[in-house]
């Protein structure tokens, strides 16, 4: 039995189809978009729209961006010479609210999943190569902790070895105000390996 109409039924149906959002969230906004004034849910379904189609990978990372180049790779006080290869546009800016990163990156846009049908060729790593042609010294690789995160960054590093560039991992560990009781083994092995010295 529906208890709305079929309007709102469908607005809370195309809200829950959003990664994250449940029924009971996509109720929620769902009222709240109702509630808005007609010219703020305008705007957002213009932003939307206009986000949507105009959009597109960076010539350069192939992080998203609405222009030919980011403002990262168009920023000429970047170090150039070292890219940080990142899985997704979230991870990208991670590491940019850090404000220590001086370097540019590039989003391989997923990771190596055999179980998921994802292979080398589903990702940016054909890009990837094909930048490393130019004036590269390091290349780090900062992929998730995860198992097809490592399967990535062990590949990676394979096909980068023999051109002779730095290839570096970056440490994962304890997080700050971490138990060590409750922390995996792996993670502990990695933090271990990762130390750097007082």
């Amino acid at each position: 039995m529906d208890y709305y109409s079929s309007q709102i039924s469908k607005l809370i149906e195309e809200l829950s189809s959003l990664p994250g959002i449940g029924s009971k969230s996509a109720q929620r906004l769902a009222f709240h978009i109702l509630h808005m004034p007609l010219e703020h849910v305008e705007k957002l379904a213009s932003a939307i729209t206009e986000a949507r189609r105009n959009v597109k990978y960076c010539k350069e990372c192939y992080t998203l961006t609405d222009d030919q180049l980011c403002p990262i790779c168009k920023n000429k006080n970047r170090d150039h010479k070292t890219i940080m290869v990142v899985e997704d546009t979230r991870d990208l800016a991670a590491y940019e609210k850090t404000n220590k990163y001086e370097g540019v990156y590039h989003v391989l846009h997923g990771a190596i999943s055999p179980m998921l049908g994802i292979g080398p060729g589903d990702i940016k790593l054909k890009e990837l190569m094909h930048r490393l042609q130019a004036d590269v010294d390091e290349v780090i690789i900062a992929t998730n902790s995860s198992l097809e995160g490592e399967t990535t960054a062990m590949y990676i590093s394979k096909l980068i070895k023999p051109t002779g560039i730095r290839v570096s991992r970056i440490a994962s560990g304890v997080p700050v105000g971490g138990d060590l009781e409750y922390i995996d083994e792996m993670t502990l092995l990695r933090a271990l390996e990762g130390r750097t010295e007082l």
